[in-house]
């Protein structure tokens, strides 16, 4: 890790095409300012490791949840005695392919 003292209006360039520039200081905390081309990504620290949590914990949903058996998902490890629907749940409201009325 570099690590520079820099005053307000003072900038460092980073690769030739990342320019960060000290905008204020108090004792509240430092303002910058940051041009970098479009195609670079710029994230706060907190909110990347926020995402990756976020990541890892929809990574981590069990295949017998709740929503996964609703979709009719199969189910690649149910407990013992419990199995994924063979079909969906019926809707009284839809029509049927043949376009028969449902059943009253």
């Amino acid at each position: 890790m570099l690590i520079l003292g820099r005053r307000e209006g003072d900038s460092i360039i980073i690769d030739g095409g990342i320019r960060i520039m000290i905008v204020s200081c108090d004792r509240g905390g430092v303002r910058i300012g940051i041009e970098a081309p479009s195609t670079v990504k710029i994230l706060r620290g907190e909110i990347a490791e926020q995402v990756a949590q976020e990541n890892q914990r929809a990574a981590a949903v069990p295949a017998g949840s709740e929503w996964l058996s609703a979709l009719g998902a199969p189910q690649a490890t149910a407990p013992a005695g419990l199995q994924a629907p063979s079909s969906p749940p019926h809707d009284p409201g839809a029509s049927s392919a043949s376009g028969a009325a449902p059943p009253a």
